[in-house]
């Protein structure tokens, strides 16, 4: 492989981005037709050995990526990024599986639809259609009880005993008890 597709190699995997002809041009200090010709070089050396990363087009630009094969791998190791109502919403499921979509929905709002397609996306719930009804069932997958690291979910107290308090310590006290 020659300086300059090295130097693009480097270019992209720094820059984490897809990048234009042009960009990489302006990093690599070289003109358009031998940036042409270095990406060439690179994806071709890129598909001939047995690598984890490729160089794709893409309509954004070039860039240096993860083969999709490793995608199974990427999702195992980095963390989950999930959003309040995303979070929210799994643990609603959670508490409460299975459920139904509809009751879930009417328990979280209509905004919850987006965090079941973003959760059953992530692995962490499983949907299913129901055969007696049009909403569909959902639950947790094992994928939730490894990731938060439980291994079953406890098992809830009747709401008498959950509101049970210690009378003998007040509740909002000036001095340690």
């Amino acid at each position: 492989m020659t300086r300059l597709a090295s130097k693009i190699e480097a270019i992209l995997y720094l820059k984490g981005q897809p990048l234009t002809i042009a960009e990489i041009a302006e990093y690599a200090a070289c003109d358009r037709s031998c940036v042409e010709e270095g990406l060439i070089e690179l994806i071709d050396d890129f598909a001939h050995r047995d690598s984890a990363l490729e160089v794709v087009e893409t309509n954004s630009g070039y860039s240096l990526q993860l083969r999709s094969n490793f995608q199974e791998l990427v999702h195992s190791i980095i963390p989950v990024e999930l959003g309040v109502g995303a979070l929210r919403t799994l643990a609603a499921i959670a508490l409460n599986t299975p459920i139904t979509q509809t009751d879930l929905i009417e328990l979280r709002g209509s905004g919850a639809y987006q965090h079941v397609q973003e959760l059953v996306e992530q692995g962490f719930i499983r949907k299913r259609r129901q055969a007696d009804c049009r909403s569909f069932m959902l639950s947790v997958t094992p994928k939730f009880y490894q990731y938060f690291q439980m291994e079953q979910l406890p098992q809830l107290l009747p709401a008498c005993e959950q509101l049970e308090l210690d009378t003998t310590v007040p509740l909002y006290a000036t001095e340690p008890v």
